[in-house]
This record gives C-alpha cells, structure tokens and sequence, in this order.
C-alpha cells in the first residue's frame, strides 16, 4: 500500500531532517575536534614525562658512578655501556608513543571517514526513498484520477459513440501507463536477484528498427534517427534485455530533451562484441551524477521542483540488464549539448545460445 502525503507534511520532513543533520555535523566536528586536541596534549605530556625520567636516571647514575670512581667527568658517562642501554630503553619508548599516536590518528581519520561515508549514504537513500515515494505518488495518482474521472463520466452522462470510444482510449493509455510503471517495479526488484538472461540469436538493426518506429509513432514530434554501421547484423544476446534497454534509452532522453526531442541512435559492429550509443540534445548530466543515475531510485534535483515525470528506474534497469550480459555502459556528454549513453555488449558464445 502506498501513502500518499502532502507537499506540507514532506517540505516540513525535509526542513527537520537537514536541521538534524547540520547540528549533527557541528556536534560531531567539535567532539573530533576536542579528541584530537586532547589526544595531542596528551602526547606531549607522555614525552615530556618521558623525558624527565631519563633525565633523573641519568643524573642519578652520574652521581653513583662518580661516587664510586668509575667516571672522572660527565664526558665519561656517555661512553659507558650503562648510560647507553638507559638511553636505547627511554628512545625506544619515544618510538612506541609516537608510533600509538601515528596508530591512534590513523584509526580516528579511517573512523570518521567511514562513520561520515555510512552517514551520508544513510541521508542519500532517505533522499532517494523521499524522492521516490514523491515521484510515485505522482505517478499513481495521476492515472488513477484520470481512469476515475471516465468512469464518473459513463455513469453520469449518457455520451454518443465517439466521445465514449476518446474517452475509453484515455483510459486505456492511463492503464498502459500504470501497468508498465508496476512491471518497471517488479523488474527492478527482479534484476538484482532472480533476472537472468536468455541469448538467443537475432537481428540487432530490425530489432532497434522496429523499436524506432514504434516509438516515433508514439513521440511524432522528436526526431528520432536510427543509423546502423550495417543493414543486418545477426548476434547471440538477450532480445528482452535488449529490447528494455533500447525503450528505456528513448524514453529517458526524450524525458529530458525540452521540446522536440532530437535522438541518435547508433549501432557499431566491433571485433569482440557491438558497440550502442543513444544520444540527444537535451538537459546533460554534470560530472557528479555521471554514476549515481544508474542507482535505483536516483534522479537528478528534488522532486518537488523537477517537472519531468518519472521514478528513477529506466537507467537502473539498463545498467542492470547491460552488467548482467557481462557489458560496459558509460555516460558521455554530447555535442554540443546533450548526454551519450554507450554501451558495450562483448560476443556470446553459440553454447550459451537457447533455443526453445
């Protein structure tokens, strides 16, 4: 079941959670802080204290051996066997001191910096899990109302036959689109567990051919160009794999290319394996999130100022099928605007092949 909570009750979470989490900081700076400078001093006491033992031994054995007339002068003392074993002993323990604190500093710096890692993972994933139950209430409640709406619509109103079947289809695309946003889910909950794949051999080109004018048909006004290095190209690979891979790359780069989208799509045949590139003209990706937007549930900017809808799946679940196939995807920046999703699938094996 999902809970749908208002802009209010999400802005108020948010304000108490970064509150937390800068008086969090503070606290825990100052406490490091106070340990470093404590820890510091410390130190300098022990080699002090150190010191000052060495001093009243040697002194002390200074006064005997010239009690018992075995130096004349303090020249002497230094070149006894006494004196330097006392001195190798009191320079070993500086070592050990220093040593422990090099350790203790050491210990301190990996533990604050896996502490602040841990901590900053656990604020992303609560940002993420924000985000993601903003952007899916969004994406529920929209169709939901709309197919609501329809259905009031037939019951209070007596519409002629055309109106009926316009609005029926608008029920019909708002079905699609929460029936394809559930499979989005359940696939993603499959890929890192159950998802494996099935090679089988087929056309690459007419596969991303056929897909391109599915697609076009669907965005009329985004220009989408298909250019294969060849006009057949027969590979071993996982077609559903691919197939949710080349919609997911669409769908994502018309997203987020305002206004008519204009979308390249590219196939190279490679030695060891085929080479994808989907490329548009739209918003970009900064350097920064190059990596975190295959992360599920990841999508740039705060979900309640972002106008592109969406719930941070489709990049998740192409990096999942493309690592699952043993390949490589990047994210390049296009020219010159614009992001380049490459991909990289190596050959398959005919052994590997099923047939059923």
């Amino acid at each position: 079941m999902y809970y749908f909570c208002s802009y209010k009750e999400y802005n108020t979470d948010l304000v108490i959670t970064m509150d937390n989490k800068i008086y969090l900081r503070i606290l825990t700076y100052l406490v490091i802080a106070y340990m470093l400078v404590a820890f510091a001093w410390w130190t300098k006491l022990l080699f002090l204290k150190n010191q000052d033992a060495f001093n009243s031994k040697r002194d002390f054995m200074e006064l005997v051996m010239f009690v018992e007339k075995k130096i004349q002068n303090k020249q002497e003392l230094y070149t006894t066997p006494e004196y330097i074993q006392l001195s190798d002993k009191y320079k070993r323990q500086e070592w050990m001191i220093l040593g422990e604190a090099i350790i203790f500093v050491l210990s301190i710096v990996i533990g604050i910096w896996l502490i602040n890692r841990g901590y900053n993972r656990i604020i992303e994933t609560t940002r993420q899990s924000r985000n993601f139950l903003l952007s899916i209430s969004h994406e529920l409640k929209s169709p939901l109302s709309s197919i609501k709406l329809t259905l009031e619509t037939f019951i209070k109103r007596d519409l002629d036959r055309e109106k009926t079947l316009k609005l029926a289809s608008n029920a019909l695309l708002e079905t699609e689109r929460l029936n394809e946003l559930v499979d989005n889910l359940l696939l993603a909950s499959k890929l890192e567990t159950a998802y494996k794949p099935v090679y089988e051999k087929f056309d690459l080109v007419e596969l991303i051919g056929g897909l391109q004018k599915r697609l076009a048909l669907k965005y009329p006004e985004s220009q989408l160009q298909f250019q294969p290095q060849e006009s057949k190209l027969d590979i071993i690979a996982d077609k559903f794999g691919l197939t949710l891979v080349v919609v997911n790359l669409i769908e994502n780069a018309k997203k987020y290319s305002f206004g008519p989208a204009q979308i390249d799509i590219k196939l190279y045949k490679l030695q060891d394996g085929i080479r994808l590139e989907v490329g548009d003209q739209g918003v970009g990706i900064d350097d920064k999130n190059k990596k975190k937007v295959f992360n599920r549930f990841y999508r740039i900017g705060d979900e309640e100022t972002r106008k592109t809808k969406g719930t941070g799946l489709g990049l998740f679940i192409v990096k999942q099928i493309v690592t699952t196939s043993k390949g490589e995807i990047k994210v390049l920046d296009n020219s010159p605007k614009g992001t380049i999703i490459d991909i990289f699938l190596p050959n398959h094996s005919p052994k590997e092949y099923i047939t059923e």
